[in-house]
């Protein structure tokens, strides 16, 4: 399937989720919808360094954070000097130029580092990312800042239904993005970093480079998932936007979906994302950490290479191999003590 084919029906199908949505009429499933489309963008977004090259990445937060206060920073500035603020679709791709850059200088400093040192490293990224924030008044510190969004926007009413249809079109453009680079060259020499990265740079592959490019789209898509985050919440403070949630739902989402293909985050974000909407409207949000470990741990032991791989592994073998196995059983003669 050719890649414009692949986005038109990725439009068509977010196109009808959004009709199935504005047509239950409501609200909270647009709420909900949000944030499941929010952790798709950012599965996916993880998922082209540490499914494609092999880097686990511990910053997620910090990269969602970068786009979430860009749009803080910008709406400050408009406000206090009296300018018409932004469309947020101005902000998304700001926030993913903010991010992206800081994606590409942590790269830069990183990627020397291999295996634990760099997860590591993303991990004291964002530690430091936040002790800044907090330290930053201008953006409202450890108190946080407010944002005033409208109420309601025509033709759509309430306006987290405008957030919720921007974070489906953004969750699109992700998927397209990692299908793209999955089945090119790039995505080739990802995968030559992820198999055996020593091997490929005595061939001649410029790993430094592609792994370069990596953390710059990966951290440009997770900054443009943030930039929506504080019309959606109204109040931005810096423990909601770098909370754990966010680094460990971002790393289990694609290990349980598989994370060798753009399908992978795609299927852990849908089924971990909605699980934990379910559980925060029936139990409690404090329990969302618990089911992601518990579910983690199970994969890990049942299914290590996510559900792809247990289809690939189980699901899909050939009735013929099965035919081939029992006639050479048969015709095996038996051997005579």
């Amino acid at each position: 399937m050719r890649t414009p084919v692949f986005l038109v029906i990725c439009l068509i199908v977010a196109a009808a989720v959004f009709a199935v949505a504005f047509a239950l009429d409501n609200d909270y499933v647009f709420f909900a919808g949000y944030v499941v489309t929010q952790y798709v963008v950012l599965a996916t977004a993880w998922n082209i360094l540490g499914g494609y090259c092999g880097y686990v990445n511990f910053g997620t937060a910090g990269f969602f954070a970068l786009g979430a206060y860009s749009t803080v920073a910008i709406y400050k500035f408009t406000t206090d000097n009296d300018l018409v603020g932004l469309p947020i679709p101005i902000l998304i791709l700001i926030g993913g130029i903010v991010s992206g850059l800081i994606g590409l200088g942590m790269g830069y400093l990183t990627l020397r580092l291999r295996g634990a040192f760099f997860a590591i490293a993303t991990l004291a990224l964002a530690v430091v990312l936040q002790t800044l924030v907090n330290n930053w008044d201008y953006v409202g510190g450890s108190r946080g800042a407010y944002i005033l969004r409208p109420q309601e926007i025509a033709p759509l009413g309430n306006y987290v239904r405008y957030l919720f249809l921007l974070m489906l079109l953004l969750a699109v453009a992700a998927l397209t993005i990692a299908r793209l680079i999955e089945r090119s060259r790039l995505g080739y020499g990802f995968a030559t970093i992820r198999d055996d990265e020593l091997a490929a740079e005595a061939l001649g592959v410029p790993t430094l480079r592609l792994k370069l490019i990596a953390t710059t789209i990966s951290g440009a898509l997770m900054g443009m998932a943030g930039a929506p985050f504080p019309y959606y919440i109204s109040f931005l403070q810096p423990d909601s936007t770098f909370g754990l949630d966010y680094a460990v739902n971002s790393i289990a989402m694609p290990l349980i979906g598989g994370t060798t293909s753009w399908v992978g985050p795609l299927i852990g974000a849908i089924l971990l994302g909605s699980l934990q909407q379910i559980i925060t409207v029936t139990i409690s949000s404090a329990v969302n950490l618990l089911i992601v470990g518990c579910l983690l741990v199970a994969f890990v032991i049942v299914a290590p290479n996510g559900i792809i791989g247990f289809i690939h592994t189980h699901l899909q073998r050939r009735p013929e191999d099965f035919v081939g196995r029992r006639k050479v059983a048969t015709d095996t003669p038996e051997t005579v003590p």
